[in-house]
């Protein structure tokens, strides 16, 4: 693929956002004194910049060049990974979880853990938690390096070294620099300058490309050209048990049940921007808000993925996909797109709003990493007792450390040829056991520490054998599972693989939390579990002035409109 030609005005609007951004932890960093305001921000944030942030902090690399994809491949049913796959979850972590977590004043999700549990439940989850962001961070900064080779025009090669190392080494300092000079609240005030980014580079993009296929109606109509595309526009209406998302009880419970709310619920990468809420009010709101620009976010990133397809059936001369293997590089949708719609100078907004996505999941995988590090792991386990001023520069460090691990992990990255699949997997492997933890641990004062551990383990030790006797069709390396030697299932795809091992691992956990809890002693009396458990909490009261303001009131507007749209596009 050839690279885009840009102009000194693209030139320029991407040198004005990576000085904007750097600008911004230059701005904070007077107000580091601490290591609540460099980890924590304070805990002093209003309302919409935290929600925004919520949003955009999962709104990174993967989600943009993933979902775009899987808009390629599946169409409308990949909204599925929204109006069913995070609102409800959303919701429910603002009405019934958030209470805990901001109450609490955990300062982490493994802290609440330890508060509700014990120390081995913390402990597992922190250290876990701790190689999902690093890793996770390492394939974004790979995705960017990578995408950055591909399409702008600086090629060189010094001995060992190319211009994929340069892009790696850029994003890396740049993410470094702003984070460590203003922690938390500079990652949190940047993810909201590239959610609006985002908006703004990605949204000519659809209104251009629905306008020159003829509308929605005139791209249903290239659809039809295609007997495996036509109906790509319905997100319900071709769900069968052979569709690659696995059929709708794969859909409702393993994505909308056991991973949505795993994710969304328990991910201290989304939660801790909650947790940097100004008040218990707005710590509530955060979510909801969050979920407002995410019921929209398809129109963004999935419509183009349609979009594509659409062109390549009409055969348009202008566009085309590069090809891997045997078909079509679904991840090159929206860079194509970009180079044949965008002018120069909203060409330049394009592609600035492409990087900043890929920068927003690296700076958001690298803060949640401090924090969780510095007070979960060497606050309780290497150095205890220590000044809160050292463990600022224990954060800072902590900061320069993740980034360096992150390019090592990114070089890691490169050796697999399924980022998105594996990242899903371990979501299935991690979240999903961790969620039927937290279900048992905030609704029941009788669930305890040695029955959260022991279903943890057995929920992630479930998932292992599942993937190790399951396989999706045609896979050809063992990452893909079926490493036992003998595989009793096939799934259609990867996707439906995930959520059938994702509604195990729940579900092994679950029970044997259950078992073990009522087997066991319980350690903390309900004294220790105020704030802590659903029947144990004081009823909230908001101090919303106005009813609409209230999380109960939101919440029921946001699940009305995500059901319309979900008939809309049935």
């Amino acid at each position: 693929m050839e690279s885009f030609s840009l102009t000194w005005i693209d030139w320029a609007i991407m040198l004005i956002y990576f000085v904007f951004v750097l600008g911004i932890g230059w701005a904070l960093k007077k107000y580091m004194s601490n290591a609540t305001a460099f980890l924590e921000a304070g805990r002093s944030l209003p309302a919409w910049v935290t929600g925004l942030a919520f949003i955009s902090a999962n709104l990174g690399a993967l989600e943009v060049m993933g979902m775009a994809a899987s808009g390629a491949k599946y169409g409308m049913a990949t909204v599925h990974f929204y109006w069913i796959g995070a609102i409800p979850a959303m919701i429910f972590l603002a009405i019934f979880m958030m209470p805990f977590y901001y109450g609490s004043k955990a300062r982490s999700v493994p802290e609440y853990l330890k508060l509700r549990f014990d120390e081995k439940t913390r402990g597992f989850n922190a250290f876990s938690f701790a190689i999902m962001t690093i890793f996770a961070s390492g394939i974004s900064m790979y995705a960017l390096a990578t995408l950055a080779k591909v399409l702008l025009p600086i090629h060189f090669e010094i001995g060992p070294f190319s211009e994929f190392d340069l892009y790696l080494f850029v994003s890396a300092i740049i993410v470094l620099v702003y984070t460590y000079l203003g922690g938390l609240r500079s990652a949190i005030y940047n993810e909201v300058l590239q959610f609006f980014l985002i908006v703004i580079g990605f949204l000519p993009l659809v209104i251009l490309g629905l306008i020159h296929i003829g509308g929605w109606d005139g791209m249903v109509e290239k659809l039809a050209l295609n007997s495996e595309t036509a109906g790509f526009q319905h997100s319900w209406a071709n769900i069968s048990s052979s569709h690659p998302m696995g059929g709708v009880i794969g859909i409702v419970m393993g994505l909308g049940f056991v991973l949505s709310f795993g994710y969304w619920c328990t991910n201290f990468l989304v939660v801790q921007r909650a947790m940097a809420a100004g008040s218990m009010s707005a710590a509530r709101k955060t979510p909801l808000i969050g979920a407002i620009p995410k019921m929209f976010i398809p129109f963004l990133v999935i419509i183009p993925g349609i979009i594509a397809i659409a062109l390549l059936n009409s055969g348009d001369e202008m566009f085309s996909l590069p090809l891997k293997g045997t078909g079509y590089d679904y991840d090159m949708v929206i860079p194509m797109l970009l180079k044949r719609y965008l002018p120069t100078g909203v060409l330049g907004l394009g592609l600035t709003a492409l990087m900043a996505s890929f920068m927003s999941g690296m700076a958001g995988n690298v803060t949640a990493f401090n924090t969780v590090w510095t007070y979960d792991i060497y606050q309780s386990y290497i150095v205890r007792g220590k000044s809160d001023k050292h463990y600022l520069r224990v954060g800072q460090f902590t900061t320069i450390f993740g980034v360096l691990v992150s390019i090592l992990t990114a070089y890691v990255a490169a050796l697999f040829n399924n980022l998105m699949d594996f990242l899903q997997l371990i979501f299935a492997f991690i979240n999903a056991p961790l969620f039927a933890a937290f279900l048992l641990g905030m609704f029941s004062r009788r669930t305890t520490g040695h029955g959260a551990f022991y279903g943890l383990l057995s929920g992630t030790t479930a998932a292992a054998i599942v993937h190790g006797l399951t396989a999706p069709v045609g896979a050809t390396t063992l990452v893909k599972g079926g490493w036992f030697g003998t595989v009793i299932k096939e799934f259609p795809s990867e996707m439906a693989q995930n959520f059938a091992i994702a509604i195990v691992a729940f579900s092994v956990a679950f029970i044997v939390t259950l078992v073990i809890s009522y087997l066991t002693k319980r350690t903390k009396t309900d004294d220790d579990l105020k704030g802590l458990v659903y029947q144990l909490t004081p009823k909230i009261v908001d101090d919303s002035k106005n009813w609409y303001q209230r999380p109960v009131a939101l919440s029921w507007i946001i699940g009305i409109i995500a059901i319309i749209l979900s008939v809309i596009f049935w």
